[in-house]
């Protein structure tokens, strides 16, 4: 399963992947510990099928990319929106916010 392949889909079909996709991981994680998997490379797939999956679900939740129908009703097809990188901040103002190196060791008292 590709990422483009489930940018495409609508938000149910995305939920209805997922959930299958959770389902398979339950089963092959109770064959594993039962001793009837025989290919154990088979979690590590559907946890990356599972990972690809909420990706697009949240980045359509951030807006980095519009839904199925968003795009058809624009008349954009496979248009994509991609999001602005932001201004760069000046190198001062970075030094400025970061924070003062700990000493190692214990504290010298100081007199007063």
């Amino acid at each position: 399963m590709k990422v483009d392949e489930l940018r495409v889909l609508e938000a149910d079909e995305l939920g209805m992947r997922l959930r299958s996709a959770r389902r398979e991981l339950y089963e092959l994680r109770f064959k594993h510990a039962v001793g009837q998997l025989e290919n154990s490379s088979q979690i590590s797939k559907v946890r990356h099928d599972i990972a690809r999956i909420m990706t697009v679900i949240r980045e359509r939740d951030f807006g980095f990319l519009p839904s199925p129908s968003v795009a058809e009703a624009e008349g954009a097809g496979s248009a994509v929106a991609v999001a602005e990188a932001p201004a760069e901040a000046d190198q001062g103002e970075e030094e400025e916010a970061a924070k003062p190196k700990r000493a190692r060791g214990r504290k010298k008292e100081t007199a007063e």
